[in-house]
């Protein structure tokens, strides 16, 4: 019986641990596909041109958002214009406004560090073209009709959440919450103990 139990919790263990490693290699493998931009979308019709703007791929979905975002720096009003596109049935609300608003203020380099390139040491400068791999794991499609996608940050040691909500009757998905302004390492420039 002892030989038994130790078989069942070491079955246990190998499980959990494949388990563990499964989550983990599925953050860490990289997503789906490597989505390239010579330039990033400075407008409304500039992110509709772009490919993944069919709404069909909600990876696709998610590095629009975060090129979008890119925008913030030099024209918030293009920024939540695509943001709100991006939305699609609902608009960007003020709160989701105010809380971008406060998220990048004085660090408008958040955004940025997703893409290649970008590093603290070069104070979140993308390599062109601009490339971004979104990120998935047994979790990105838990729930139907929602997904997580995980993006990558080159400033911080975890992947971070841009969520996204599926429209039945079309099956294009839209932004529904940004989840990945959370602070990053500061670049070079503004780090006081480099």
């Amino acid at each position: 019986m002892k030989r038994f139990l130790l078989f069942l919790a070491t079955a246990a263990a190998v499980l959990l641990l494949v388990s563990s490693c499964s989550i983990l290699s599925g953050l860490m493998s990289g997503g789906i596909k490597t989505y390239t931009f010579n330039s990033l979308p400075q407008n409304l019709s500039e992110l509709k041109a772009r490919p993944e703007a069919n709404m069909k791929d909600p990876y696709g979905v998610a590095v629009l958002t975060l090129a979008a975002l890119c925008r913030y720096e030099t024209s918030p009003q293009d920024c939540f214009e695509m943001l709100d596109w991006l939305k699609g049935p609902e608009d960007l609300s003020n709160y989701e406004k105010s809380f971008i608003q406060e998220r990048l203020k004085g660090k408008e380099y958040k955004p940025r560090s997703y893409f290649q390139g970008a590093t603290p040491d070069n104070n979140y400068t993308p390599s062109r073209p601009y490339k971004i791999t979104p990120v998935s794991n047994p979790y990105t499609f838990q729930n139907d009709g929602w997904a997580a996608i995980y993006v990558r940050s080159f400033g911080a040691d975890n992947p971070r959440t841009i969520k996204l909500r599926q429209k039945k009757s079309t099956g294009e998905w839209f932004l529904n919450e940004v989840q990945c302004l959370s602070d990053i390492r500061l670049p070079a420039s503004e780090d006081k103990w480099r």
